[in-house]
């Protein structure tokens, strides 16, 4: 069976990971320090902060921006739900918007239209690994009218002086956009290294942040470090100083920092990234080859003139099928011993928020890319051979399904 998507952990993981054990040093440490700086270079951004999940990441993030009860916030409704969820404990209002036909990111005329005087956030989702229309983004809320609307809460966001940019960057470490990075695409970036995205640490992520000038990043970087470590003033390994033993508890923070276990894992996989990237974008061209030559077949965009994907998902579309014929297709593909997935059933899908009063015929781009939609394998140890197979299991599911429904 091909799987759809394991990490890459051989020997240089087992002895990074060995190493920290034997160190001592299981908890916060000098690798999660190392793996926070050595991030920060590679994106480019102003200062990281290394946490145990996006999604924790995000939820301290909110907290310390002072979005919640009567603020709103506006994503895609084509994204992973963690996207919604952390607005939701935050207190505010999830204000979903439509996607682009081709790219499966914001449209951009949907999230103007969306803005109110409540609007405090726009988190971008970088779909699959390429990233959203950030300079338009940043454009549309510089805009005179879209500013002078906006009303602040607290000192940061008066600071700031207009919605805050955020960027779901769970499928894009590496993407490049004009000659940035993702990290350093938005004011502040969220990166998820769940076991299955292209860099791993087994769970956690990391908040990348990149405010303009004025904002002091160090204080910033303090303060989140202290957030995320129930608001207590010093970690483990500030406390080893002689006689630096004693702490405060400034405020009522969480817990979600990462450990030196993690960071163990990214840094070898930070460390040779690159090869991993040229890998992914092998595949990606491999299939986009194999593909080309079906009319049925819709690839996806992941290079253009200003942006390259992270090559995290590939996102084969089939054209002019149904959901249901969809689902046939995925399970002929699996009777051939190969994995595929879908990403993502939008929101509105979702049992969740169809609760809250959310309807998927409001966003028809979300639910088009979605039902034709299949996920192919791409990790780094995916053989040439193993390609093909999943080109052939593809075109035979296919043509079995297409031929039936004649």
């Amino acid at each position: 069976m091909i799987p759809f998507s394991p990490p890459r952990i051989d020997d240089k993981i087992i002895a990074e990971v060995t190493a920290a054990l034997k160190s001592g040093w299981i908890t916060t440490g000098p690798r999660t320090k190392q793996f926070e700086k050595d991030i920060t270079a590679y994106c480019g951004c102003q200062t990281t902060v290394a946490v145990n999940s996006w999604t924790m990441g995000m939820q301290v993030l909110l907290h310390w921006w002072g979005i919640g009860e009567g603020d709103e916030v506006i994503i895609p409704a084509y994204t992973y739900c963690a996207s919604a969820n952390v607005i939701f404990h935050a207190g505010a209002k999830i204000v979903m918007v439509d996607i682009n036909k081709e790219d499966f990111n914001l449209n951009i005329e949907k999230v103007r239209a969306a803005i109110t005087p409540r609007t405090k956030a726009i988190m971008a989702v970088d779909i699959g690994g390429l990233p959203a229309d950030y300079e338009e983004l940043m454009a549309l809320i510089n805009e005179e009218q879209i500013k002078a609307q906006f009303s602040a809460n607290n000192d940061k966001q008066n600071q700031l002086g207009r919605i805050l940019l955020l960027s779901d960057s769970a499928h894009s470490f590496g993407a490049i956009y004009k000659d940035k990075r993702s990290g350093s695409l938005a004011d502040i970036s969220s990166f998820s290294f769940h076991a299955v995205k292209n860099l791993t640490t087994a769970e956690g992520g990391a908040l990348c942040f990149n405010l303009p000038e004025g904002f002091n990043h160090d204080e910033i970087y303090a303060d989140m470090c202290t957030k995320i470590l129930h608001g207590q003033n010093k970690d483990a390994l500030a406390k080893t100083k002689k006689g630096n033993w004693k702490y405060d508890v400034i405020e009522p923070g969480f817990k979600c920092n990462m450990t030196d276990l993690q960071a163990a894992i990214g840094l070898v996989e930070l460390g040779r990234y690159q090869e991993n990237l040229d890998r992914r974008k092998a595949i990606f061209h491999q299939y986009e080859a194999a593909f080309s030559q079906e009319e049925w077949a819709n690839n996806p965009i992941f290079e253009t003139e200003n942006k390259t994907s992270s090559y995290h998902l590939y996102l084969l579309r089939i054209n002019l099928i149904s959901e249901e014929q969809r689902d046939e297709i995925i399970q002929e593909i699996f009777e051939q011993d190969v994995s595929v997935n879908v990403h993502f059933q939008p929101l509105t899908m979702l049992t969740a928020y169809k609760n809250l009063g959310y309807k998927m015929e409001d966003y028809p781009e979300a639910y088009n890319s979605f039902a034709n939609e299949i996920s192919l394998p791409v990790y780094f140890d995916l053989s040439d051979e193993d390609v093909k197979t999943v080109i052939s299991a593809v075109k035979k599911a296919v043509f079995k399904v297409m031929k039936n429904e004649k």
